[in-house]
């Protein structure tokens, strides 16, 4: 079985495959400092608890834009799996060719995004991932990575709003009942939720229009895509899985 471990400023997502199949996924935080012994043992009992033994996982892919945690995680699996993470960075296979400006600066995340979008729904492909940032990145008809855009995710924008404003709440992310709020949670919903939606279709449109791609297939990913994705006509797919399954196609490109 082959895990796939996507570690995010917010998230660390694993997935389990058997094959092509994805039979399980399971999320742990990223932000609280762990030891190599308590990753692998962590890693282990979800897994286990999942009914899949440990000694079942014989491959380990593995994506990171935190890298203080690389040390303590990669040192883990290897003590607790006993298998050595192939880690998607510069020089690795990926099928997908970068032409940015320097393609060393885009994030590994986006990287392997671009790449399950291109293999799965074609090019061009505009890729949207609603994360701790909120993304969206365009792939050409030919594979190419040819640009990527960087806003402020959702959920961080609800932090800043209700950790600057003294007098406003945290509160549960969703789509209100009306844009017309009468109260201060449903009002402060309006705004973050209306205000990514209204975002995600102007920044779809300027790609659009940019590139010329006008039938570039929109695909979202990331927690809080589904809910962008239900209400506008500018995404395509909402696909959960995006990320885990682009670390399957690399990997099987990069196996002996």
């Amino acid at each position: 079985m082959l895990l796939a471990v996507d570690v995010g400023n917010t998230n660390i997502t694993l997935g389990v495959y058997r094959k092509e199949e994805l039979i399980g996924t399971f999320r742990m935080t990223t932000k609280q400092s762990r030891t190599s012994d308590e990753y692998g043992i962590v890693i282990c009992e979800i897994l286990e608890r999942r009914g899949i033994r440990s000694s079942e996982i014989q491959e380990v892919i593995l994506a990171s834009v935190v890298p203080d945690v690389m040390h303590s995680l990669t040192n883990g699996i290897l003590k607790y799996l006993k298998v050595t993470p192939l880690v998607v960075s510069a020089g690795i296979k990926t099928g997908i060719r970068i032409v940015t400006e320097n393609p060393k600066e885009i994030g590994p995340d986006r990287i392997v995004d671009a790449v399950a979008a291109y293999v799965k729904y074609g090019g061009p492909v505009i890729v949207v991932d609603f994360g701790t940032a909120t993304t969206y990145d365009l792939v050409g008809k030919n594979g190419t990575f040819e640009a990527g855009i960087t806003a402020p995710g959702i959920e961080t924008s609800g932090r800043s709003l209700w950790g600057g404003a003294a007098m406003l709440p945290a509160i549960e992310i969703k789509k209100p009942a009306s844009i017309l709020a009468k109260e201060t949670i449903s009002s402060m919903q309006a705004g973050l939720v209306y205000g990514a939606i209204g975002q995600t279709e102007y920044i779809v449109e300027k790609i659009k229009e940019e590139s010329g791609y006008k039938d570039a297939v929109v695909v979202a990913t990331g927690g809080l895509g589904r809910i962008i994705a239900n209400e506008t006509n500018s995404i395509h797919k909402y696909d959960a899985n995006l990320t885990l399954e682009g670390l399957r196609l690399i990997y099987e490109k990069n196996r002996k």
